[in-house]
C-alpha cells in the first residue's frame, strides 16, 4: 500500500549525521517526522535549539520533534532506521508495534542490513535506502553535510512499485533518488565503497581528503575493493554503479595488476580514487565517531562482513579482515588511530607477499 496520504506520520530512529540531517529536512518540508534518540545530549540539543543544519557556508535552524523512545499510543507510516548497524535489529523491533500493519521500514544503514530487518519484519515491509551523501555531527544537533548526494530505493524482492514512488518524492527534499531492482547488488557495491572509505579513516583518524593523496593507501582501498567484489561474485551478486558512476566491478584490480607495480589501467584505477576522495574529502568515518564516543563501530557490518562470508565462500579476504582486527583494537583501546595502522597493513597484507 502506497504512503501517498496528505500528511503521513514518519518516525526516524536515530538522531546521528545521517537521521538527524534527514529528519531536519524533513521537518523543514513541513513532513510530520519525529526523530528518536537515545542520546539525551543530542534530544535535548534539539530541544532547545533546533536540528541546525548545515551545508556548503550556509546554516540555519528547523524546528522539529524528537523524543527519546517511540511515543507511547502513536501509530507511524513510514519508519527511517537511521541508527548504527549495530542497533539496527534492536531498532527494528522497538518501532514494529508502533507501525500500521502495512507500513514500511527503511534501512539506511551501511552494510547488509535489509535481510536482518526482513527477519523482524518481514521482507514484503522492507525497503534499502542507500545513502550516497555524507553528513557528520560535530556537536550535539548541529549537522553538517559533508558531501553532495541523494538516495538509491530498493526491495529485497527487487520491484519498482508505488511505495518506492511514494519515499523517494518525500526524501528528494534531501538530495536526487534514483530506484534500483538489483538492491543486493546496489548495496554490495556501497558496502565496499564504505569498507575502504569508513574503516580507512577510523584507522588514521582523520578526514578522507589527505588520505586519497598517499598511493600506498589507495592500494589499500583497491585491494579492499578487489576482495569484496570477488566475494560478491562467489555469492552470485551483479553489482551495480556506486551513486550511478563508480564501477566497481572495473575498480577490482586483476591478477596481472597486483602483481606489477604499474601499468596504464593501475594508474586510471588510482585517479579515480582521487576523484572519489576529493569529492568525499571531508568525510569523517562514522565508526571512529561511534568509538569516541564508547559505542560498537560495527565494524562486523564492513570489513567484518566481507571477511566471514570470504571465509564462508572461500574466496580470501585478507586485508579485510586485517582492516576489521585494527578496527576492534582500536575500539578496545589497544592501538590509537594514526597513519601508522594503514603503514602496518600495507606492509604486511600487500607490500610483504607482493615481494614473496
Amino acid at each position: 500500500m502506497a504512503i501517498s496520504q496528505d500528511s503521513p506520520k514518519i518516525v526516524v530512529m536515530g538522531a546521528g549525521a545521517i537521521g538527524g540531517t534527514v529528519a531536519g529536512h524533513l521537518a523543514e518540508a513541513g513532513e510530520d517526522v519525529t526523530a528518536v534518540t537515545r542520546n539525551t545530549r543530542v534530544a535535548d540539543a534539539v530541544r532547545r535549539s533546533g536540528f541546525k543544519l548545515a551545508y556548503g557556508g550556509e546554516r540555519r535552524v528547523v524546528r522539529g520533534r524528537i523524543e527519546d523512545r517511540v511515543p507511547a499510543g502513536e501509530t507511524f507510516d513510514l519508519a527511517l532506521l537511521a541508527t548504527q548497524p549495530s542497533q539496527v535489529e534492536e531498532a527494528a523491533r522497538s518501532v514494529l508495534p508502533y507501525l500500521r500493519e502495512d507500513a514500511h521500514i527503511v534501512c539506511f544503514q551501511n552494510g547488509l542490513c535489509e535481510a536482518r530487518v526482513a527477519r523482524i519484519a518481514g521482507a514484503a515491509r522492507v525497503v534499502g535506502g542507500i545513502v550516497s551523501w555524507g553528513a557528520s555531527m560535530p556537536e550535539p544537533g548541529l549537522y553538517e553535510r559533508t558531501a553532495a548526494g541523494g538516495f538509491t530505493l530498493g526491495t529485497l524482492e527487487g520491484g519498482l512499485d508505488a511505495v518506492l514512488g511514494d519515499i523517494g518524492t518525500r526524501l528528494e527534499t534531501i538530495g536526487p533518488v534514483a530506484y534500483t531492482e538489483n538492491l543486493q547488488g546496489a548495496r554490495f557495491s556501497k558496502l565496499a565503497l564504505n569498507c575502504a572509505i569508513s574503516s580507512l579513516g577510523t584507522l588514521a583518524g582523520e578526514r578522507l581528503g589527505g588520505l586519497v593523496r598517499v598511493r600506498a593507501y589507495r592500494r589499500l582501498a583497491l585491494e579492499i575493493f578487489t576482495e569484496a567484489a570477488a566475494v560478491a561474485d562467489s555469492e552470485g551478486v551483479r553489482l551495480e554503479k556506486v551513486a550511478g558512476t563508480l564501477d566497481l566491478s572495473w575498480v577490482a584490480l586483476s591478477d596481472a595488476e597486483r602483481a606489477r607495480g604499474a601499468s596504464a589501467g593501475l594508474a586510471a584505477k588510482h585517479g579515480l580514487l582521487m576523484a572519489v576522495g576529493f569529492r568525499y574529502r571531508k568525510l569523517r568515518s562514522s565508526m571512529l565517531a561511534a568509538i569516541e564516543r564508547g559505542r560498537d563501530p560495527g565494524v562486523e557490518f564492513l570489513n567484518g562482513e566481507i571477511a566471514q562470508r570470504g571465509d564462508a565462500c572461500g574466496v580470501p579476504a585478507r586485508v579485510n579482515a586485517a582492516v576489521a582486527d585494527a578496527v576492534r583494537e582500536i575500539a578496545r583501546g589497544e592501538r590509537k588511530p594514526c597513519r601508522a595502522n594503514l603503514d602496518q597493513i600495507y606492509r604486511e597484507q600487500i607490500a610483504a607477499p607482493v615481494a614473496a
